[in-house]
């Protein structure tokens, strides 16, 4: 087993609910994911909770320029890694519910897609529909919100939030199996 299995374990051991799996995401779903970002445009694309890494390689080798991405991660330790296996990216330390904050000094007030691995059913209401909002802050009607989960049903309260939202794969070699759900904001309740 490498280093990095290694590390995201510990991370887990340490704080379960934040990081939501013992294991990484694997290839196929990270790329399952980056299959929806929209690859037409020169707006940002932000990731929420860059882990190890396997989400980020994956909206690289689809063709996200490494100017473009903005990874968000709260643990310091997973910073420091994405930090050094990335050095290109703009990795930010700190938390998803602050992201337009976070995203201000780099003159980011628009995101062509927001890629979530955060474990959206482990935590708070309160919180989920924060980090929920915060990124819809930064989304156009048709801009994407990708977020994948290991449960059967939304991991987001689509009528609560007045966002649209609908499984767009499922990843079964995945462990746990996990679907990617695409949710957006219609037009009439944009912010």
């Amino acid at each position: 087993m490498g280093s990095e299995p290694i590390l995201f374990l510990r991370r887990w051991l340490k704080d379960p609910l934040m990081i939501g799996a013992i294991a990484p995401s694997s290839r196929e779903l990270a790329a399952a994911m980056a299959r929806l970002v929209p690859v037409d445009s020169h707006d940002p694309v932000i990731e929420l909770g860059g882990g190890t890494g396997v989400i980020t390689e994956a909206l690289l080798d689809a063709g996200i320029a490494p100017a473009r991405l903005f990874v968000v991660e709260r643990d310091e330790a997973l910073h420091d890694l994405l930090v050094k296996r990335f050095p290109e990216v703009r990795i930010l330390l700190g938390s998803a519910a602050d992201l337009t904050d976070l995203l201000r000094p780099f003159g980011v007030a628009k995101a062509c897609a927001v890629v979530s691995g955060l474990p959206l059913l482990a935590m708070r209401d309160s919180l989920r529909d924060r980090i929920v909002e915060e990124s819809f802050a930064l989304l156009g009607p048709s801009a994407p919100f990708i977020q994948f989960t290991y449960g059967l049903a939304s991991p987001i309260p689509r009528r609560k939030l007045g966002i649209q939202g609908e499984v767009k794969s499922r990843v079964l070699n995945n462990l746990p199996p996990a679907s990617v759900w695409l949710y957006h904001r219609p037009a009439a309740t944009a912010a």
